[in-house]
């Protein structure tokens, strides 16, 4: 017994000695995640305080849940809520199929270059900040000299100009269109992965059967991307309650009367913020969308695990 414990002691050092580039690799990832994201987890403690900078966060009083309130309280509880959901709910279908047919497009292009030439195009716009966007918009929409109205006036004649940014019934569309434009070039490379790692077996043996091309992406393509699209979708499902900030703030130029169909959950939070200054509100709001995230990751993910387990992320 004891040559045996003197082995295994001796083969965990040798195996600790072999993987020590390994691990030295993986130390500042792990230093990372240390100091950016489980030490300011101790901040925590502020959405149960009534925070007073002078004390300090260990120094100020605990209150209980009496920050969870302002959020569950006030009259625009439900319609923020109500916007963030559907929106991000309208996000992740229409970017899903969206980017499941720009990949399915772009793995047929026979010019290579083309097809890279495409793809740079449509992924240019995930790396563009809300700022610019807003900037973009706005050349479209601008009351006085917007593109959208100089058309409308050189071409249709209507006046006067319109101001498209008091306009309710156009904008719940319009975010879908922008937060597409955004991301959806972005998420088909993903998928675009994926179909490269298909054998070519298969559509062989598909050609060979006469199968057309609209066959064979639904009968083995599309099954193909079926486990990706579901981690794809168990991890947007998580953010469910969280919303691109700079779309619905900036994007909007912070527009009052677009409050009913741009107000969400993370720009009521900003507002009530800069005007009542209070940080514990403001960390109960953040820790509320966590928690609900996590627990539709984890709902999500059961449900995937009794349809098709394979599929699950964990």
């Amino acid at each position: 017994m004891k040559v045996q414990s003197a082995q295994s002691k001796k083969k965990r050092r040798r195996l600790t000695g072999d993987d020590f580039i390994l691990h030295a690799m993986a130390l500042p990832g792990f230093l990372a995640l240390l100091i950016f994201s489980y030490i300011p987890m101790f901040g925590l403690i502020m959405a149960f305080q009534n925070m007073d900078f002078s004390k300090g966060i260990f120094g100020s009083p605990l209150i209980g849940l009496k920050n969870f309130e302002f959020l569950f309280r006030t009259q625009d509880a439900w319609r923020i809520t109500r916007n963030t959901v559907c929106y991000n709910v309208a996000f992740i279908v229409v970017n899903m199929f969206l980017a499941i047919l720009l990949a399915l497009l772009l793995s047929e292009m026979y010019s290579k270059f083309l097809a890279k030439t495409v793809q740079t195009i449509f992924i240019m716009p995930y790396f563009l900040s809300a700022t610019v966007v807003s900037i973009i918009v706005f050349a479209f929409l601008s009351p006085t000299n917007g593109f959208v109205n100089k058309m409308l006036v050189q071409y249709f004649g209507w006046a006067p100009r319109h101001n498209w940014y008091s306009n309710i019934s156009i904008w719940p569309g319009l975010f879908v269109l922008i937060n597409a434009w955004k991301g959806v070039g972005y998420s088909a490379i993903v998928y675009l992965a994926s179909i490269s790692g298909i054998s070519q077996e298969y559509y062989e043996a598909a050609m060979l059967d006469g199968a057309s091309k609209f066959q064979q992406a639904r009968f083995i393509t599309i099954p193909h991307l079926r486990a990706m699209a579901t981690i794809l979708l168990i991890m947007n499902v998580g953010s469910i309650f969280r919303s691109d900030f700079g779309l619905f703030y900036s994007v909007t130029q912070n527009s009052g009367r677009l409050y009913p169909v741009s107000d969400v959950i993370d720009t009521y939070i900003y507002r009530a913020l800069t005007t009542l200054n209070n940080t514990g509100m403001a960390t109960a709001a953040g820790l509320y969308q966590s928690v609900v995230g996590c627990i539709m990751v984890i709902l999500s993910n059961k449900v995937v695990t009794m349809i098709e387990p394979d599929n699950a992320l964990f």
